[in-house]
């Protein structure tokens, strides 16, 4: 088998440890391996670093950074934000839109017309280009650029935007995808079809290094004496934090039970009145005290229904806790299903009876979290995961062509 030698990776954001997102993560993450596995691997992305406004903050131009050679180009900066929002509005609610308006709404989503030249002029050079998620105006463009050279890491949802014409002639014309869970494979293939015959279709992953920190350290140093739930990510409501919220404040009317939530992470988040004294925001921290937070908590709570690899929730099994998540997130329901190691909710009386479960039996509070951590350290070792990486890569090269 042909080997995949130069690898791009295309990615609206470099994840340098300030960047919070679990796609940015993801794609790091494959292409370290992919270079420590001799691949020679140049990340493109963009110069910014906020997913809010995405200003150019980063110096365009070429950087080595640890095995990567990385390479940034400016967000095109003539982006019609009233036109982007308003497209975008129509299809979050659920409205046909024409192709004219999906061809607007990519147009002024996040794009970089010199990162796409690039490719353009240089892609000859790449045996493979990976990139995702799926729903960046950037992504969409440059997996035009050269298709049957394009990986996509989709991160894939079950949502409005999947069902875009564009992204189904995308998704029948790239080269292959990497998926995350074998429940974004059958996504998409419920809505776009099996793949071809000529194309590469994987569940690949992330795999995770395990560590040991200190259960309790992170409510010493924080002052915390009570039992708490532990979020980490991004604050809003594609995440599920505002149930969250709204369930924590239910159960402490409900019960005698002084329940704290922490929340690591980024993003505006307005608290209740009632609950100042009761949610702990740290805000961004660093890598390890946010699993000392995660091995400390009484269990991790990812409401989130629109995942397609749950990282954190992968973490904190690490950290020898279980997990709590809504049961619409198909992903996240099927790691819980498939590892033992969490519960899951649908509505409040199904969450409250979670919590006290776990208040109320550590026994089966620590069962379900070793559950959970054995899964990862099967499934989600970098030697397993590797080998799948690799693999995908090869078999893209081998018949690719510009």
């Amino acid at each position: 088998m042909e080997e995949a030698k130069h690898i791009a990776f295309v990615v609206p954001r470099l994840a340098d440890g300030s960047v919070v997102g679990g796609a940015e993560t993801l794609l790091r993450n494959l292409a370290e391996r992919a270079a420590r596995n001799g691949c020679r691997v140049t990340v493109l992305a963009t110069c910014a670093t906020n997913h809010y406004t995405w200003a150019n903050e980063l110096k365009p131009g070429r950087r080595t950074v640890g095995d990567l050679e990385v390479e940034l180009f400016p967000v095109d900066d003539d982006r019609d934000i009233e036109t982007f929002l308003a497209v975008q509005n129509r299809i979050s609610a659920g409205a046909k839109v024409s192709r004219e308006e999906e061809q607007a709404w990519l147009r002024n989503n996040v794009n970089s017309r010199a990162l796409c030249a690039h490719l353009a002029e240089a892609g000859d050079q790449y045996d493979v280009m990976v990139t995702g998620p799926y729903l960046f105006g950037l992504v969409y463009h440059a997996a035009q650029v050269h298709p049957r050279k394009t990986l996509l890491v989709p991160c894939l949802h079950d949502e409005p935007f999947a069902l875009l014409t564009a992204f189904q002639e995308m998704f029948t014309s790239v080269r292959g995808f990497m998926f995350n869970t074998e429940p974004e494979r059958r996504l998409a293939e419920r809505l776009y079809g099996p793949p071809s015959a000529d194309q590469v279709a994987s569940v690949v992953g992330m795999g995770l290094d395990d560590f040991t920190v200190d259960p309790e350290a992170f409510a010493a140093r924080r002052g915390i004496s009570s039992p708490y739930l532990v979020y980490s990510g991004r604050r809003e409501p594609l995440k599920g934090t505002p149930i969250l919220v709204e369930y924590l404040e239910a159960f402490r009317i409900r019960n005698e039970v002084d329940l704290k939530l922490v929340l690591t992470g980024s993003g505006e988040f307005p608290l209740p009145p009632a609950l100042v004294d009761h949610i702990i925001d740290v805000g961004f921290v660093n890598a390890t005290e946010k699993l000392e937070a995660m091995a400390g908590a009484l269990a991790f709570c990812h409401p989130s229904v629109n995942e397609s690899l749950g990282i954190v929730l992968l973490e904190a099994w690490l950290a020898g806790t279980p997990g709590i998540v809504h049961a619409h997130g198909e992903v996240l329901r099927y790691q819980c299903e498939s590892s033992n190691g969490g519960l899951w909710f649908k509505t409040y009386p199904e969450f409250e009876e979670a919590v006290l479960l776990l208040l109320n039996s550590p026994d089966t509070r620590r069962a379900l979290g070793q559950a959970g951590r054995d899964y990862v350290l099967r499934e989600y070792a970098w030697d397993t995961v590797e080998k799948r990486l690799i693999d995908s890569l090869n078999r893209a090269a081998q018949t690719s062509d510009a």
